[in-house]
């Protein structure tokens, strides 16, 4: 049996309701220390409110969440000191330079005056920003803006962090050297809960919980949820004529999804080994498939599949 002080969140029945709507549905789930935790859904799914009610900034209608091995509902300010939190609009002054910025929360977080030298070196060191710290935080690309709230929110060497859509509006390069620095901060024993939507950032967590509608609809790694979560397969469909094998698709009944992608489609069915069924569905409507094959499902896959299950129930 594992020991609860191996884990760093523990969330048990979470809700929280907005008069008669609810955004977080009785969500249970258990975060390790030191694990990079992804929280993964569409825009409105629940993501933020969940974090602000683990950051101690919302009260939950009902339910329990544990944070560092305290209670938030009951010490939301405690909570708050064992902590990291960056959100996606990162709380940044942006008329300091990186260096006041620094301090600034250096204060805030209570640091002691012998300490503050040392750990704004050990930020400005990670976030690579040493040679810019005299700079004017508005004069700053977002990538290195990005970095610096990171640095802010970790400038206390919280147990626990968390990031509320934290890569959201920069290119794929800057959300890579982004997650280069989250990497980092999980090998220091640092816990990282992150939300986002981006299914390829998904990839790079240890572990990741799907939230729909505010509920808690699957959770496990990348490899986990692809191996074990779909019902059906994926095909690769390659035809002359791609535009009329979707309509065709888009009328089966066991073709669950399909998708025009690069100069073929990919199709999500409802069973696995229908490459005869598929065959045999397209020639029937006079459509020449020059290409079949099931392949890996995505992590996209997956999601539009429970999601379409969840619709339904």
């Amino acid at each position: 049996m594992e020991n609860s002080n191996s884990y760093s969140v523990i969330i048990d029945k979470l809700e929280k309701k907005f008069g008669d709507f609810t955004a977080v549905d009785k969500i249970s789930l258990k975060v390790k220390s030191g694990e990079i935790f992804g929280f993964l859904g569409p825009n409105g799914a629940g993501k933020s409110t969940t974090i602000r009610m683990l950051c101690g900034l919302l009260k939950p209608t009902s339910g329990k969440a544990i944070v560092s091995g305290i209670e938030v509902s009951q010490h939301p300010e405690e909570v708050k000191s064992e902590i990291g939190y960056m959100s996606q609009k990162f709380s940044l002054y942006t008329d300091l330079t990186v260096e006041e910025n620094l301090d600034f929360y250096a204060g805030i977080y209570g640091i002691p005056r012998r300490f503050r030298r040392l750990r704004k070196k050990w930020v400005l060191e990670m976030a690579q920003l040493s040679n810019q710290k005299e700079k004017l935080t508005k004069s700053l690309p977002v990538g290195w803006k990005q970095r610096l709230a990171l640095g802010c929110a970790v400038m206390h060497q919280p147990s626990v962090i968390f990031l509320d859509e934290p890569t959201s509006g920069v290119d794929p390069y800057t959300r890579r050297k982004f997650w280069d620095l989250i990497y980092h901060l999980s090998k220091n024993d640092i816990t990282v809960f992150v939300t986002t939507h981006y299914m390829q950032e998904a990839e790079y967590c240890s572990r990741l919980g799907l939230i729909f509608k505010g509920k808690l609809i699957s959770q496990g790694s990348p490899h986990q949820l692809k191996e074990e979560e779909m019902d059906g397969a994926v095909y690769s469909v390659y035809c002359p004529e791609p535009y009329q094998a979707i309509a065709v698709a888009e009328t089966t009944p066991w073709i669950r999804e399909v998708m025009l992608f690069e100069q073929g489609l990919h199709l999500t069915t409802e069973e696995k080994h229908q490459q005869q069924k598929i065959t045999d569905l397209f020639s029937s409507a006079q459509i020449n498939i020059t290409s079949l094959s099931m392949i890996k499902p995505t992590l996209e896959d997956v999601f539009i599949s429970l999601t379409k299950e969840n619709k339904t129930q």
